[in-house]
């Protein structure tokens, strides 16, 4: 049997939202062990002169603790 945590995450990107969710995703597991899944929680954009200019995301990270 397993016992699994979820810790909330923010990330952003210049780029996209999958590359701010790939930069959650990388940042999570430079800290935490067993990472098994992630829900997008929300999506933002920022917005400056009229055009995109930042892509924001909310992760749920799913980790798995260990014995």
């Amino acid at each position: 049997m397993s016992v699994a945590r979820i810790t909330t995450l923010s990330a952003n990107s210049k780029t996209s939202f999958d590359d701010a969710i790939k930069e959650g995703i990388d940042r999570a597991n430079k800290t935490l062990r067993g990472v098994s899944g992630a829900w997008v929680k929300e999506q933002k954009v920022e917005i400056a002169n009229g055009a995109v200019v930042a892509w924001h995301v909310v992760l749920e990270v799913t980790f798995v603790l260990e014995d």
